[in-house]
């Protein structure tokens, strides 16, 4: 695979850019993603010009290998880089699916009161699962449990019942552009704020509140 695909990524000034990569850096930027979302305890940002590469690229090396040689050794191999990359993608999906059922309410309300320009945790077709799940859930609740109890029980507000995510829990993380001046905020109220300097391929354990913005400039990768 040597041929060249084109990424639309969003600027963040106005309108958007391309971003020309080879399928190697593609997987790359799809494996980064997918450790990412799995280690981070928040929905991150969406991905979907990604994975609509990698679905193409897919399609484009399954129609390779129909036209190739049934006795080329090659074969095998690269069916077993597509199962590889298929995995990859499908956890990738599944992770973000199971973080939108569990704190649904306040990815929604994220969506909601998201500042304009600024990028979306949800691709459409996930904001659309999202209001989909709150909806059926409501309708549950409503079903077997409210309309049983006295009127002013009725109402459930899911931003108070539905835990939120941790961002306080720590994560392993790996540099990989080197950071100065990093606030780190204290554990207990006896100890004070201090700063750190990242090394670029030096790992840390810390807590994920005070990585988050790295975590999503690219600046560090979750491991």
């Amino acid at each position: 695979m040597t041929e060249e695909l084109d990424l639309a990524g969003q600027d963040s000034d106005a309108g958007s850019e391309e971003v020309v990569l080879t399928p190697a850096e593609l997987i790359e930027r799809l494996e980064q993603a997918w450790m990412n979302e799995k280690f981070a305890p928040e929905l991150l940002e969406s991905k979907p010009e990604i994975v609509e590469c990698v679905v193409e690229q897919l399609d484009h090396m399954e129609e390779n290998l129909k036209r190739a040689r049934k006795e080329d050794l090659k074969i095998s191999i690269h069916r077993m880089e597509m199962e590889r990359i298929r995995y990859v993608l499908s956890s990738y999906l599944r992770c973000r699916l199971t973080k939108i059922e569990k704190f649904f309410p306040h990815v929604l309300e994220k969506e909601k009161t998201r500042p304009e320009g600024e990028p979306s945790s949800l691709s459409p077709e996930e904001f659309a699962f999202a209001k989909e799940y709150m909806a059926h859930i409501e309708t549950y609740l409503k079903n077997v449990a409210l309309k049983h109890m006295p009127p002013n029980l009725q109402k459930v507000d899911l931003q108070r019942a539905v835990p939120k995510p941790d961002l306080d829990s720590y994560v392993f993380l790996r540099v990989k552009e080197r950071q100065e001046n990093i606030l780190v905020e204290p554990e207990a109220d006896e100890q004070k704020d201090y700063v750190i300097d990242l090394e670029e391929g030096s790992q840390h354990l810390i807590r994920y509140r005070t990585i988050a913005p790295l975590v999503a400039s690219g600046a560090v990768q979750l491991i």
